[in-house]
This record gives structure tokens, C-alpha cells and sequence, in this order.
């Protein structure tokens, strides 16, 4: 492809993202309070809002790793909540800040890997939008093939390599 020819697609790619990134103000809704099952020695609920201290209690939160199908950088249905919990979380928490980490099997050129990696994680990094996180909160980075979490060359294993990792940067 010539240098005209990407240009011209960055450009339509970028103009789509931000057309696309249309920001609609959501009514959430009414949330169950958790203290109806909880132990009366609980703390008392709060109002919903997350914390800190729920990056490392909330089942939800603690769930920091978005996996993907082989070649694919579209987010899987069963990650929907977990990247709706961290959207949540950055909506209450406007001074938070994270780090998406896309990664990628071994297979495949580095420069691809590179380029898939980075397009995984704007997928979670959208996904989050749409579910009203600051975009602003937000760092992608990609790295490939270069952090593998599993080193066999098996299915199993590229599997494990297919991935998003969410790393809050300031909580």
C-alpha cells in the first residue's frame, strides 16, 4: 500500500472511531442493595459507588484479563460484564486511570502481532466507552507477542496469549 493510500485509511479509520464514539447519556439501572444477604457484621452498604478497596474485593473488578478468539480483535459476549464492572468503576472513580495491555500468540509476523494486540485492546477500550468510561482514563498499549503469559506452542497455550490485560495506573 502506497503512503497516500494510508494516510487516506487512517484518516477514515479515525473519522469513523470518533463518529462512532458518540458519548449517550445512560440512565443506570436501579441496583438491588447487597446488604439483604450480607451478614449484619458487614459494614454498612454505600451508595453503589465503587472504591479503591474494590479493585481487590469486587469479584467483578478482580477480573482483569479479557480474552480473544484466534485472528480475532472483537470482544467475546461472555467478557461483557467484566468490562462493564470497569467501566462502572472508572464512571465512579473519575480520577482512575488505566493501562490496556493487548497481547497476541506467537504465530503471525511481529509487526501483525503488534498491530492485532493494539486493535484488542482498543476493542476492550471502546467496549468500556460505550459502557460510559472516560475514554480520557484510558492508555492502550500492545504488545504483541513480546509477554506471553504461556510459552508451549499448543492451542491450549496460544489461547492463554490471546489477550487484554487491565492495569489500573492510578486507582
Amino acid at each position: 500500500m502506497n503512503n497516500t493510500t494510508r494516510v487516506l485509511l487512517a484518516a477514515v479509520l479515525c473519522t469513523a472511531a470518533v463518529a462512532c464514539s458518540k458519548k449517550v447519556k445512560e440512565t443506570p439501572p436501579a441496583e438491588t442493595p447487597a446488604t439483604t444477604t450480607a451478614p449484619s457484621t458487614t459494614a454498612p452498604a454505600t451508595s453503589g459507588v465503587y472504591g479503591p478497596e474494590d479493585l481487590d474485593t469486587d469479584a467483578c473488578l478482580r477480573q482483569r484479563v479479557v480474552y480473544f478468539d484466534f485472528d480475532q480483535d472483537t470482544l467475546r459476549p461472555e467478557f461483557q460484564a467484566i468490562v462493564g464492572c470497569h467501566a462502572k468503576y472508572l464512571r465512579d472513580r473519575p480520577s482512575a486511570r488505566m493501562t490496556l495491555e493487548g497481547n497476541a500468540d506467537e504465530r503471525g509476523s511481529r509487526e501483525y502481532n503488534l498491530g492485532l494486540g493494539e486493535r484488542r485492546a482498543n476493542a476492550v477500550s471502546s467496549a468500556i466507552q460505550a459502557n460510559g468510561g472516560s475514554g480520557g482514563s484510558i492508555t492502550v498499549v500492545s504488545y504483541g507477542e513480546e509477554r506471553p503469559v504461556c510459552t508451549d506452542s499448543n492451542e491450549d497455550c496460544w489461547a492463554k496469549n490471546r489477550r487484554v490485560e487491565i492495569v489500573y495506573t492510578a486507582k
